[in-house]
């Protein structure tokens, strides 16, 4: 009979247990938007270390920090609602995370809230996105005719290259709601991101998480398919929120209240 070979056992302690959960929700602003997931899972394992964080670690030969990543925007993109969750060994205050943390990473990254994780997945309260488009040089009726021909229509399906090949899917169903501002709305809603002159079109917009994920560069597809849409200079792309979809004022809401 042939030998059972021997399971492998890693040498050492078991890694301290979880006690505590805390979701974060952080930034991407600025030159920081260009930043890939690699870069910035990087950098935040670098910061949890400097901000002497109890992290909690995964058993096996190969232990990594207990930290999951929720939805995470495209590189590019900048946003003021990205999320992601750590467990610690020790009960820490989250005020005092949220402050050590901040100092240690680098500025356009920044730590904004982080509270103590209640039951069930971060990931299945992030059922929408309120985007804002910034296009400049466009004029605003441009843009108002072209949102309204997609909004007209019952589907607009687009197609995009994916890992498995090109895959086309309907990107209408996902947008809930979707209006053109001028700068001066924009300014009195505090939705611009940076200062904006008198020739910026501004698309406000809140799309339903679905699978595929229809992103904002999905809808700018459609517009360009549907209305022949051809802004001079690709749209500064910024995530508002991302949260609870309440249908009934096509709100996106806290995902951490």
């Amino acid at each position: 009979m042939a030998r059972q070979a021997r399971q492998r056992v890693p040498e050492g302690p078991a890694p301290d247990p979880a006690v505590q959960k805390l979701r974060i929700r952080y930034t991407k602003r600025g030159r920081l938007r260009f930043t890939s997931s690699r870069d910035f899972q990087r950098a935040l394992e670098r910061a949890l270390r400097r901000a002497d964080v109890p992290m909690a670690f995964s058993a096996g030969f190969h232990p990594h920090p207990k930290i999951s990543y929720a939805n995470a925007a495209a590189t590019g993109t900048a946003s003021e609602a990205e999320y992601f969750e750590i467990s610690v060994t020790q009960r820490v205050e989250p005020e005092s995370v949220r402050a050590a943390l901040d100092e240690a990473l680098p500025e356009g990254i920044d730590i904004l809230q982080v509270v103590e994780a209640a039951p069930g997945a971060l990931a299945d309260r992030l059922e929408a996105s309120d985007w804002v488009l910034e296009f400049q040089g466009l004029p605003i009726e441009v843009l108002q005719a072209a949102v309204e021909a997609l909004l007209s229509r019952d589907t607009a399906e687009v197609t995009r290259l994916t890992k498995s090949g090109p895959r086309t899917f309907d990107v209408r169903g996902s947008i809930v709601s979707a209006r053109v501002l001028t700068p001066s709305d924009a300014l009195a809603d505090t939705v611009a991101t940076h200062a904006v002159g008198p020739d910026c079109a501004i698309l406000r917009m809140v799309v339903r998480h679905t699978t595929p994920a229809v992103r904002p560069d999905d809808i700018l597809t459609a517009l360009r398919e549907i209305a022949d849409l051809q802004p001079p200079r690709s749209p500064l792309v910024t995530r508002l929120a991302q949260g609870p979809l309440d249908t009934a004022t096509a709100r996106v809401t806290d995902p951490l209240e």
